[in-house]
């Protein structure tokens, strides 16, 4: 007759009940509670309030230009703060892996010229002013090295970098184990507009939304955060060259934004590294289709 089986190998001995099996351990972005996306949104909120106190009118000075750096970097902080609370969270967890080069680019490419379509016909349609344009741009201006330097960093860079490592990274993951793909979507595109408000002008609130959804499906069509935040800081460098007066310019500020702010990610991936602490042979249950 065969040995029992020891305890803790996984194996049903002769004559166990079914209802002692061992379920395989939820750990990593499967274990994220969609409740904590709540104080996740009203910290965001915060933070973009405190963002919008240091902006001033007269321009940015370096103390307020140091501030409004931290505050638009500290979404990524706020993300890892949540994460650890479930376990200590891995750069995959976040989705910062690198995807299959030609499929990332060619559905990075056919979001962008899907999100902006979108929006040139919504402005249309309403009649909107298209050359209206953010909060950010009209409260400092566009004169002084310094506060260009303070608008390329904020809008193109380390705004695009936080928002996704933040909504798209953790709140639609987090929201996604409970809700499924399209309600989790719908409701951080919401999110993430909602956290604009303030920032945009309320006539292209809808447009953000879109934008929201957009990128949290190209985070599941690629299984990768890298390509939205390309998306995100490609899209906003462009009205930033616009808004800039730029001709020539814009093209290099759009591709400088996005490698910086993919090389800022890849060091974040980096820093958090891709092996769970642990024995290493149990099973991570993840999220489908975000592996």
């Amino acid at each position: 007759m065969a040995d029992p089986s020891p305890p803790g190998s996984g194996r049903l001995c002769a004559g166990e009940p079914a209802a002692t099996r061992r379920s395989p351990p939820v750990v990593g972005a499967a274990s994220w509670k969609p409740w904590t996306v709540a104080p996740a949104f009203v910290a965001a909120v915060a933070l973009a309030l405190a963002g919008r106190a240091t902006v001033t009118d007269n321009g940015a000075d370096p103390l307020a230009a140091g501030a409004l750096i931290l505050l638009t970097v500290a979404p990524v902080a706020l993300a890892l703060l949540l994460a650890n609370l479930h376990d200590t969270p891995t750069a995959r967890d976040f989705g910062l892996r690198r995807p299959p080069l030609r499929r990332a680019i060619a559905l990075a490419v056919a979001v962008w010229f899907a999100l902006t379509a979108l929006t040139v016909l919504w402005i249309a349609a309403l009649g909107l002013d298209g050359n209206e344009g953010q909060a950010l741009t009209e409260r400092l201006g566009t004169d002084g090295t310094l506060t260009v330097l303070v608008l390329i960093t904020v809008l193109t860079i380390l705004g695009p970098l936080g928002e996704e490592v933040l909504f798209r990274g953790y709140a639609f993951r987090a929201l996604r184990n409970r809700l499924g793909l399209w309600p989790a979507a719908v409701t951080t595109g919401v999110l993430f507009a909602a956290a604009h408000i303030g920032w945009v002008p309320l006539g292209l609130i809808a447009p953000v939304i879109v934008f929201g959804i957009g990128l949290c499906l190209l985070y599941h069509a690629t299984a990768s955060l890298y390509p939205g935040i390309a998306v995100h800081a490609f899209g906003n460098a462009i009205p930033l060259g616009a808004a800039l007066d730029w001709t020539w310019q814009t093209p290099i500020l759009a591709a400088g934004s996005t490698l910086a702010a993919l090389t800022l990610a890849r060091l974040i991936a980096l820093a958090l590294g891709d092996r769970r602490s642990g024995s290493g042979d149990e099973q991570l249950l993840v999220a489908p289709g975000l592996q």
